[in-house]
């Protein structure tokens, strides 16, 4: 079961969405090109296999969960690449922390 939030990350590219529902996720997937190298990764570290099947999607477990190590790693590449926050300051005490942080970017 998805634990919400989550992030959803592109492969290949270090931008990283924060998605407070899974609601806002469908609507984004519906008018965002995306692949299924792409992954969503939810507030415990789970990582999801996003499909879609007509007109749903399935999230399907990928059987690996980040640390909080690994999840703050992508919020710093994220920042990195915007070029506005000192890395070093980019510490969390949870993936669910560290996955809200994003919030406020929206």
């Amino acid at each position: 079961m998805i634990s919400w939030p989550c992030i959803f990350k592109l492969d290949g590219d270090s931008e990283l969405m924060y998605l407070g529902s899974e609601a806002l996720l469908k609507t984004e997937l519906d008018d965002l090109i995306w692949d299924y190298s792409d992954r969503l990764i939810d507030s415990e570290g789970c990582c999801y296999v996003v499909k879609a099947e007509g007109d749903n999607y399935v999230f399907e477990p990928e059987g690996v969960q980040l640390s909080l190590f690994a999840v703050t790693q992508l919020i710093q590449e994220h920042e990195f690449s915007k070029a506005e926050v000192c890395l070093t300051k980019i510490q969390f005490s949870s993936i669910e922390e560290a996955i809200r942080a994003l919030s406020v970017e929206m």
